[in-house]
């Protein structure tokens, strides 16, 4: 997982990108956020976007450090994502 920030903010707000890079699809996903979101929203970006094609990551990496990877990982890992993907699939 990696970040792009400061981007022109043309189409709906979003300044920033968060890239998803799988290693087994070798696939990228590019996500759109604004550089205001909270972990607990980019967690809900990946949900969104990656989750709900791939299933859960058996793996997160990313250089944002301590503090944000344990707050990432306890808000993805603590919340029912089955729930929410079946919402997704609807």
């Amino acid at each position: 997982m990696d970040f792009i920030i400061g981007l022109s903010k043309k189409v709906k707000q979003h300044d920033s990108v968060m890239v998803i890079f799988e290693k087994l699809a070798k696939v990228a996903h590019v996500i759109p956020i604004k550089s205001k979101y909270l972990t607990s929203d980019m967690a809900q970006e990946l949900i969104r976007y990656v989750v709900g094609l791939h299933g859960d990551p058996k793996k997160i990496v990313s250089n944002k450090g301590v503090k944000f990877t344990f707050n990432f990982l306890k808000e993805f890992f603590m919340k029912p994502t089955h729930k929410k993907i079946e919402k997704i699939n609807q």
